[in-house]
Formats: C-alpha cells, sequence, structure tokens
C-alpha cells in the first residue's frame, strides 16, 4: 500500500530546506576498498566527472566517504581518512558549490573538521554514536543534521551480531531511545537510517524492508541505503556490478512505503523511481 509522504524540514548551516519529496543522495567512495568498485574515486578527474554526472541526473545530496565500511573491511586511520576528505571536498566544493554535502563518518573529531573547515552540511554515522561516544555531543556543538544508523558492533564483526528477538521492533526500539537521547540533547534534525546491511542476514533486511512504514513513528526522515547490497545480489544470484535493476526494485518498495532519501550508486536510475512513484502518489490522490 502506498504511505503518505511527510514533509520534514533541516536547517543547513543556518540555510532552511525541506524535504517536500524524495531526495536522492548519490554515493562518492574516496576509498580503494569500496564493496562496489564503481563508486571508488582515486583522481580529481574522476571525481569532477563523476560529481558533474551526478548533479545532471539529479542528485539533492552527495554522500562522501573516506572509510570503507564493508563487511569484513578494515578501517583507515582517521589522519588517512582526514587527508583523503580535505582533497575530495574541495574539488566538490569547487565543481558544486552550491550541493549539499554529506559526509560519511563515524569519528567525531573527522566530523568536527568536515563542518568546520570544509562546509560539510550532515554527517552521515554508520555506527549511530556506538563508535566514538564523542560524536552525540560533536553534532550537537555543531548544530547539523545528523544520520542516525543502526548497526551493531564494527564493519569487522557485524555480521556475527545477527540474533534479534523481531527485528523491525529491535531496531526500532533501538533507534526511539538514540533518536530520544539525541533530542535532549539539542540535535533537531536527525535522519532515522535501519541499517540494512548491517548486522542484518539477508532475510532480516526483507522482514525490516516489509515493516519500514513503522519507522514513521520516529517523527524523522526516513533514509534507506539499499545500493548493490548483498541483500540484493545474493537472492539474483549475481554480484554488486549487476544489482542496478534489483536495487531500483526495493528502492521503489522503500519510496511506496514513504521514504525521504535513497542513498545509491545510481543517481539517474534513483532518481527516475522517485518521479515514476510520484506519478503514482499524485493519480492515487486525484482518484480519490
Amino acid at each position: 500500500m502506498l504511505q503518505p509522504f511527510k514533509p520534514y524540514s533541516l536547517n543547513l548551516r543556518g540555510r532552511l530546506v525541506t524535504i517536500d519529496r524524495p531526495w536522492v543522495m548519490g554515493i562518492v567512495n574516496i576509498t580503494p576498498d569500496s564493496f562496489y568498485s564503481g563508486s571508488r574515486v582515486t583522481d580529481e578527474q574522476t571525481l569532477v566527472e563523476r560529481v558533474q554526472a551526478m548533479m545532471a541526473e539529479g542528485a539533492d545530496v552527495i554522500d562522501v566517504g573516506a572509510c570503507s565500511t564493508r563487511p569484513g573491511s578494515e578501517s583507515v586511520d582517521a589522519r588517512g581518512e582526514k587527508e583523503r576528505l580535505k582533497w575530495a571536498l574541495a574539488v566538490i566544493r569547487r565543481v558544486a558549490p552550491d550541493m549539499i554535502l554529506s559526509v560519511d563518518t563515524y569519528r567525531a573529531d573527522v566530523a568536527l573538521q568536515c563542518v568546520e573547515q570544509w562546509g560539510v552540511d550532515i554527517i552521515n554515522d554508520i555506527s549511530g554514536g556506538t563508535l566514538d561516544e564523542k560524536m552525540f555531543q560533536t553534532v550537537a556543538d555543531l548544530n547539523v543534521p545528523y544520520i542516525l544508523m543502526h548497526m551493531r558492533g564494527t564493519p569487522e564483526t557485524m555480521s556475527g551480531l545477527t540474533d534479534y528477538d523481531n527485528v523491525a521492533a529491535d531496531v526500532l526500539e533501538w533507534m526511539a531511545r538514540r533518536i530520544d537521547e539525541l533530542r535532549q540533547m539539542g540535535v533537531s534534525d536527525i535522519i532515522a537510517d535501519p541499517g540494512f546491511g548491517f548486522a542484518k542476514t539477508v532475510e532480516q533486511n526483507y522482514e525490516l524492508l516489509s515493516r519500514l512504514e513503522a519507522f514513521h513513528a520516529l517523527e524523522a526522515p526516513l533514509l534507506v541505503g539499499v545500493s548493490r547490497k548483498r541483500m540484493i545480489y545474493t537472492p539474483l544470484d549475481c554480484d554488486a556490478d549487476h544489482a542496478l535493476n534489483g536495487t531500483t526494485v526495493v528502492n521503489t518498495i522503500a519510496l511506496m512505503q514513504g521514504a525521504h532519501i535513497l542513498r545509491v550508486h545510481d543517481v539517474r536510475a534513483a532518481a527516475e523511481a522517485v518521479k515514476l512513484t510520484a506519478l503514482l502518489r499524485q493519480g492515487i490522490t486525484q482518484t480519490n
């Protein structure tokens, strides 16, 4: 059943913007080892071309990551992460000065530098504050939107931490507690990400997807990041390179349940799913 779309506003460093339709967040990985090779960028020319293509294809946000978080990955240290981000963010800001920028990091000191020195708008934390106890206070002090994602353990250990009583209920309860803690600290702009693929089996990911509408109870914009993940390519007996069609199917299911942001490697396909889902929603409204 098609769920209604609820708008939310975000304060982006003093600029008020409204998510009044689903946004597409394009992924740029400044890493040599991200799980999908097509997202990796290691030189300036490739980065410029990637950003320009994403803008042309309809990206609303660009999410930059400099530390791979694929299952079993080994984390780069904070210094290495900062070095990668410094040059990449400078390039992106030159090419796309008005683009909303998000940085995918779980380190509070990296988040601080990204916002204060490099003009980043949003912090995207895969650990939901569990890997750096200073993260919540840092985003509260910075007064920037914060993407709270559910994960257990670390990227190295999460695949063995999939024991839930009820995955949707357990994730929702965890996120509600963390969001309450953030709001008590003064963080007003929180985006909720259930963490597809992080400490969840393929079957649990689809159970979570089937209950996605329940997460609107958090009263926060809902981000879905399933792009080319194992939950898609394993059932289809393919690999990440051949998982675009499956990704679009799952993204469409998420949009029909009221998702606010799709985090994707393939901006054009996601933007098309957003446009066609909007037409469906409009048609139902006119019929009623």
